[in-house]
């Protein structure tokens, strides 16, 4: 079915069930699109859809899903939104393309989701829109939005100002994801936690291969089992800037990491990249076989024994500002090289 609308030409493809769309423009750059009625934003780049940020009264966060790479294809796991066939639903609040941490004044804000039952909701937190601020296109688009982090009473720790700035082009699309920490009402102190900070949940594809089902426990001691699927088409594999690859990655410092893999044929890589500025850096990897993919300034000690506990605080009417990219390319694989030249790039960028 083919719709005008606009100067625009709108293909909505039926399949399996499902709709899919997908807008095309003459217009070159990125187009920030509100759909207020739908607590979205929509993201389009050269005139292909790219993400959309969202911010549903009925999930626990924002985040960005879906996500394409610039071939079209979607890298983001649809559980717990829009679900698939042979895709892992292990932990439900592992959504798109997020931001929060485990243990925030010792509320947990990362793990919480529609699983948690409501006797249990008092030891996590929410974040909550309060504004978009700014929703600008051009050659870059600019989304800046308010939100806050409330506990389940309704008080806030902390008020973030977060700026989304897109870019793309005909073969990648980039992300810098700015966010500003405030506490207004007391100090807050970001505790050392390996559930954070800046996340994607991947697709199936780039998994990577694994016959083993595995439990892993939160900050808590909550256990998930994340059980072995079968892996055709499941082609995912990390590389580090410090030279490590696979699950060797996980709980190392790094100034990037990539993961690469295939799908439908073609080789995608996203890489994230932390940024010198940041408290903690270089960051820990929270990057699992299972398809969560992580860097996390505040996690010392979780990550590694032998190191002291770290926090972070906060003293009231002060902030802390993090920087972080998400990079992904379509039509091969993102080489070290590459990731150091984006990396230098990124640093002196802001």
């Amino acid at each position: 079915m083919i719709l005008i609308s606009g100067g625009f030409c709108i293909l909505v493809f039926l399949f399996s069930g499902m709709i899919i769309n997908a807008q095309f423009s003459n217009d070159k750059g990125v187009k920030l699109v509100r759909v207020d009625d739908k607590h979205k934003v929509d993201v389009f780049i050269n005139g292909s859809f790219f993400t959309s940020y969202q911010y549903p009264e009925n999930i626990e966060k924002p985040f960005l899903f879906p996500v394409n790479a610039p071939d079209g294809s979607v890298i983001t796991r649809g559980y717990p939104i829009e679900s698939r066939k042979g895709e892992r639903v292990d932990h439900p609040h592992h959504i798109g393309i997020w931001f929060n941490h485990g243990n925030v004044n010792g509320i947990d804000f990362w793990n919480n989701s529609s699983a948690i039952p409501a006797d249990q909701k008092d030891a996590y937190g929410h974040i909550v829109l309060q504004k978009i601020v700014k929703s600008l296109s051009g050659k870059k688009g600019i989304l800046q939005v308010v939100t806050n982090w409330e506990d389940n009473k309704g008080n806030t720790l902390l008020t973030e100002n977060v700026r989304y700035i897109f870019s793309g082009n005909e073969n990648s699309r980039t992300i810098d994801h700015i966010s500003t920490l405030s506490a207004i009402n007391g100090p807050v102190t970001i505790a050392d936690c390996k559930e954070g900070l800046f996340a994607i949940r991947v697709d199936r594809a780039f998994e990577m291969p694994s016959n083993e089902s595995l439990i892993f426990t939160d900050d808590k001691g909550n256990p998930t089992t994340v059980k072995a699927t079968d892996n055709n088409g499941v082609t995912g594999m990390y590389h580090s800037s410090n030279g490590l690859r696979g699950d060797s990655v996980w709980g190392t410092r790094n100034e990037w990491v990539i993961l690469s893999g295939v799908k439908d044929s073609v080789k995608i890589s996203m890489a994230i990249f932390d940024n010198p500025k940041n408290p903690g850096y270089p960051a820990y990897a929270h990057a699992r076989g299972y398809g969560l993919f992580s860097l996390n300034n505040f996690g010392q000690n979780s990550y590694n024994p032998k190191k002291q506990k770290s926090s972070y605080k906060i003293e009231k009417g002060h902030s802390v500002t993090l920087y972080h990219r998400f990079y992904v390319q379509s039509g091969s694989e993102l080489t070290p090289e590459k990731a150091d030249k984006i990396f230098r790039e990124f640093s002196k960028a802001y």
